[in-house]
């Protein structure tokens, strides 16, 4: 017979789930309608009092610690659930031995059970907790993923965590998870969402009663709470992670998001937005496998070495940035009609902006105010095909209804998300649905936000009691805008301020890392760097992170904090992080140092053997070539121009093609256009010069004496030239004696 926890909370229970099946009945039920379970919480404000922790009704004090078989069967009454619900069963505890085949965790007691609903249409949330016999006495909550329906056990390893750490139940944490209240055998099936409860339960509410039943659990085996509570999250669960604490935040002790899809709406409706600009106008948008690569091979060409190391790892991203027009323009096809696969076409240009280009919503908000969702860095090192990454563009140009595996994997969830979370209709166009204008659906589309998305920026109540807050996110995320993540930093010190959040948070951002994927994938102890803060008040400063990618694995590179990221420092070992440091510029790659500060004449010749004098004005980048002594054309007209810069020091020009480069010294390279033909004289020349105005000349001392071949240019053509040089001093250099030895 079931072990029962209190006879009086049942009874208290069953009158509330009666009060809760009468309003449910009251609202048409819970199986669809968008009307919503008028008694769950909506995206509370994280204010600390009775919306962030309602009270609970405590479980009985257990006197004696419970042996792990005695647990199977125990049940937990509803009114010791802080959210509604039919109460928790335990459907099995089995004491799992250190010896048995595939066991690598120790000696624990593996329990499974269930989370009854209210709504009788809405399926159980399942659960896990492993409950180790060597307790350190504390406990880790692990967070879902994707559309969830896929029981998280608690088995796993810190994600990007050291490849060789044990995972937290070996070493003696108790772990929990579940499947947010649905079951699915794929993580992108959406179909859940119909359902209000099971909607709502995915937006956080199945956390807070997972929870709660654990940890009941916990004091019943070990007879004593734990002593720290840690929860730990990547992607949606790194949502899930921030969203508990904004929600309950005296329940957990330290918070560990990596990649959080915080703005979970944001997300879905750039989704949308991308689809459309692949799909529609009958698919003209839409690129191909070789023309993703050649945007991205493109990108690499310009950006990798703006940090200073050619490594296939886009760091400095700001900078590439300001390179977005510049590398668009290259891309473009000729008239910007579509002429194969070594350019984009004008609609594929626009495809490649609404990727990368932020939604801003102007005539509505999301959940807590928010009126933006961040771009993807496709044009600073995001790489959506090739080898780096399974998440891509797909291989049709028209997607399926509903969109499946030969579809963009960005539409493929914004699909969903319209259908069931949305309009609640299975065969929904979705790419006849304006993100920026949802029209009839705009108010469905707040509703939602506010039930799963976790963009409250006020963790002030977290902090008060010691909370810690660790947050990470690759700066090349194909899935889950890093954009996002930034916004709600920067959100957090707006509302909070600089000093709160830097006592309570730390921010890492990863060039090169995407979704759990990319050129570059860290490895750190983020667990340790948690527990060293909440415990022994042991800040986290610039950790080092191990790249586990498997071409490149255990080169190293320095974990920086925003807004700061690794720049090489031009010697030693592009492998190693001590040869990098955390920096903050972000200057204009298309600026040169090498520019005169004012409108200088440069003096030299072309491979014509002309003389010339060259005008450059660095306000406005004009140049005027002058050509001043010349056999081969009598009275030239100056030739002029404006110089366009390509980055690096070089700039166009209208000299037939020729490229201007100014080097350190005063030196200038180019071109003019030639006196014969189509092309253009490479020209040399020099800011600074020597002109002799003595009145008699004074020639100097030779200085050397040289044979020379070469072309003579004179009147009647070019002629194999043959002769002496002699090379004389510009002025005086003392020479100081030598002293023998």
């Amino acid at each position: 017979m079931p072990t029962r926890l209190g006879l009086p909370s049942m009874l208290r229970a069953g009158a509330t789930a009666l009060g809760l099946s009468l309003i449910l009945a009251a609202c048409g039920g819970g199986g669809g309608g968008g009307g919503g379970f008028p008694f769950l919480p909506v995206n509370p404000p994280a204010n600390g009092g009775d919306g962030g922790n309602p009270p609970v009704e405590p479980p009985p004090p257990a006197q004696t610690a419970k042996a792990c078989a005695e647990l199977a069967g125990m049940s937990l009454a509803a009114a010791q659930i802080s959210l509604p619900t039919q109460g928790a069963t335990v459907t099995s505890a089995t004491p799992v031995a250190a010896g048995e085949a595939g066991n690598s965790y120790g000696d624990y007691c593996r329990v499974r059970g269930t989370i009854q609903p209210v709504d009788p249409n809405s399926q159980l949330i399942n659960f896990a907790l492993n409950l180790p016999e060597k307790w350190n006495q504390k406990t880790i909550h692990f967070g879902g993923g994707g559309f969830d329906g896929v029981l998280i056990d608690g088995t796993e390893q810190i994600r990007f965590g050291p490849r060789d750490k044990p995972a937290p139940l070996a070493l003696g944490y108790a772990t929990y998870g579940d499947d947010s209240g649905h079951q699915s055998s794929s993580i992108t099936d959406g179909k859940f969402a119909a359902n209000d409860e099971q909607l709502a339960n995915y937006g956080g509410l199945s956390l807070k009663k997972t929870r709660d039943v654990a940890q009941a659990l916990v004091l019943a085996r070990y007879g004593v709470k734990p002593k720290k509570a840690y929860f730990l999250g990547t992607s949606t669960g790194g949502r899930d992670a921030l969203s508990y604490i904004q929600r309950w935040p005296l329940d957990y002790d330290g918070v560990i998001a990596n990649e959080p899809a915080l703005n979970y709406t944001g997300t879905r409706l750039s989704n949308v937005a991308v689809g459309r600009a692949l799909y529609n106008n009958g698919g003209a948008g839409w690129l191909t496998k070789k023309k993703t690569l050649l945007v991205q091979d493109t990108v690499k060409q310009r950006c990798d070495k703006l940090d200073g190391a050619v490594d296939n790892i886009v760091s400095n991203v700001e900078s590439c940035r300001q390179l977005n027009a510049q590398i668009l323009s290259d891309l473009l096809c000729p008239g910007g009609t579509d002429t194969g696969d070594t350019c984009l076409s004008k609609a594929q240009i626009d495809t490649v902006k609404a990727i990368e280009s932020p939604l801003e919503f102007s005539s509505y908000a999301l959940a807590n105010g928010v009126k933006r969702a961040g771009g993807y860095n496709l044009l600073e090192g995001t790489l959506v095909a090739g080898p780096y990454t399974t998440r891509d563009l797909g291989t049709d140009n028209q997607p399926d209804n509903p969109a499946g595996t030969n579809d963009a994997n960005m539409y493929v969830t914004g699909d969903q998300w319209v259908k069931f979370f949305v309009t609640r209709i299975t065969d929904f166009d979705t790419l006849t649905f304006d993100p920026l204008n949802p029209g009839a659906y705009t108010a469905r589309v707040t509703e939602v936000s506010n039930l799963t998305d976790a963009t409250n920026p006020d963790l002030s109540p977290f902090f008060g009691h010691g909370g810690k807050l660790i947050m990470l996110h690759g700066l090349a995320d194909e899935v889950i805008s890093n954009n996002s993540t930034i916004d709600y930093y920067k959100q957090m010190i707006a509302t909070m301020g600089q000093t709160m959040v830097d006592q309570n948070v730390r921010f890492y951002t990863v060039p090169g890392m995407g979704h759990g994927t990319g050129v570059f994938i860290p490895n750190w102890d983020s667990l340790a760097a948690l527990e060293g803060w909440v415990e022994g008040g042991l800040a986290p400063a610039t950790a080092v992170a191990v790249d586990a990618v498997p071409a490149t694995y255990g080169r190293t590179r320095p974990l920086c904090q925003y807004p700061s990221w690794p720049k090489y420092g031009g010697s030693g070992s592009l492998d190693a992080a001590i040869n990098y440091s955390c920096v903050t510029e972000a200057g204009n790659p298309l600026a040169c140092q090498n520019l005169p500060a004012a409108v200088t004449t440069y003096k030299g010749g072309n491979s014509f053997g002309e003389e010339l004098s060259v005008r450059i004005d660095p306000a406005t980048m004009a140049y005027t070539v002058t050509i001043d002594a010349s056999v081969q054309r009598k009275d030239p007209a100056p030739s002029s121009g404006k110089l366009v810069s390509q980055g690096l020091c070089s700039y166009t020009s209208d000299e037939a093609g020729a490229v201007f480069t100014f080097a350190p010294g005063g030196v200038l390279q180019g071109g003019v256009k030639a006196p014969v033909g189509a092309s253009f004289a490479p020209l040399l020349a020099f800011q600074n010069t020597f002109d002799n105005v003595l009145d008699p000349t004074e020639f100097k001392p030779v200085s050397d004496i040289f044979n020379t071949v070469g072309v003579q240019q004179g009147a009647s053509g070019a002629k194999v030239y043959a002769g002496a040089v002699r090379l004389r001093d510009a002025g005086f250099l003392p020479v100081l004696p030598q002293r023998g030895g």
